[in-house]
């Protein structure tokens, strides 16, 4: 399938710059198997069953954009993506800068404009949330604020180690999963830090080219247990956001890679899901509305199909919904 066959076209004035002034109270496209309806996030439970298993990523965004000082003294914009071993970080800058730099009063030398090793490492993490940004999207033109620590954060977030928020978890409320309890449905947590392969766009001509980079996931076999029994009772698995659906695909197809097992999976995984890919564990998706030409809009056409899903982000356009990371819902049943 071409890549090109995941565009359209999308007024700028659509992408949400902020979240909305409640979490719940963002809009929610209900992409059903009998036909569409609109809602408010706040309407979730209604559409969901007693018996059905809602699981959420509690992966935590740390504030990874930060400014570094080069030895010219001219400011180095950069982003800390990942520590590969103690002291040395996978980083992305603006202009691929090689050399020493200084970051939170730490020194460093930044060996190929991709990998950064601090001379101490001790307290880099505790300066970052001193001094670091949240690693907001290009998109939201506008620089990162003392709101964003907050709303660029599930409500759930526990976990360290993303440098993108999951979106589709930013409109839940502590209210909001009382009341899926109440109505009987389960949530259960999985862990998939956000890294580069879920935003990184797919620049190859065929989808069947595209490599994802490497993320990591942690997640708990007792869940999988609990997934058989319901599903065995017909009941559904919900699962919030394309990183959730990606961490519980990668381990029912096996594509993943361990790092360690002592009672909780600890892997990676570069599963590419788009359309063609048959789901072996999620049955219900929640997610946001995706870029262009991006893995996550891909990954929702394999539960919705392609030509539904694009048809419904034109009705979604036409109707004012907001798009991307602080925008609007959507659920496919």
């Amino acid at each position: 399938m071409k890549t090109a066959e995941y565009d359209f076209p999308l007024p700028e004035e659509l992408i949400a710059l902020r979240p909305a002034e409640e979490r719940d109270a963002s809009r929610l496209f209900v992409l059903g198997k009998d036909g569409d309806s609109h809602a408010l996030f706040s309407d979730l439970p209604r559409f969901l069953s007693p018996g059905d298993l809602v699981v959420i990523n509690n992966t935590k965004v740390f504030p990874a954009r930060i400014f570094g000082r080069k030895t010219s003294g001219k400011r180095l914009d950069m982003i800390l993506i990942r520590e590969k071993s103690p002291g040395e970080w996978e980083i992305m800058s603006k202009g691929r800068y090689t050399g020493r730099v200084e970051v939170c009063g730490i020194a460093a030398r930044i060996t190929d404009g991709s990998t950064a090793v601090f001379d101490s490492s001790a307290d880099l993490r505790a300066h970052l949330w001193e001094e670091g940004l949240m690693p907001l999207p290009p998109y939201i033109r506008r620089e990162p604020d003392a709101l964003d620590r907050e709303r660029y954060q599930t409500v759930y977030a526990s976990i360290e180690g993303s440098i993108a928020a999951p979106t589709a978890g930013l409109h839940f409320t502590p209210r909001l999963l009382h009341g899926l309890s109440e109505r009987n449905v389960a949530v259960r947590t999985v862990t998939l830090h956000v890294g580069t392969g879920t935003f990184r766009p797919v620049r190859a001509e065929n989808l069947e080219d595209h490599q994802m980079d490497s993320e990591y996931f942690e997640i708990d076999p007792s869940l999988l247990e609990e997934i058989n029994d319901v599903k065995s009772q017909g009941r559904r698995v919900v699962a919030v956001g394309t990183t959730t659906t990606r961490c519980l695909e990668a381990f029912a197809s096996g594509r993943f890679q361990t790092l360690s097992h002592n009672g909780i999976l600890r892997a990676t995984t570069d599963i590419f899901i788009h359309e063609g890919y048959a789901p072996r564990i999620v049955d219900s998706l929640i997610t946001n509305f995706h870029l262009p030409h991006s893995t996550p809009l891909m990954l929702t056409a394999a539960f919705s199909g392609r030509e539904r899903l694009l048809s419904a982000y034109r009705t979604a356009i036409s109707m004012g919904y907001r798009f991307f990371s602080y925008g609007d819902a959507m659920l496919v049943l």
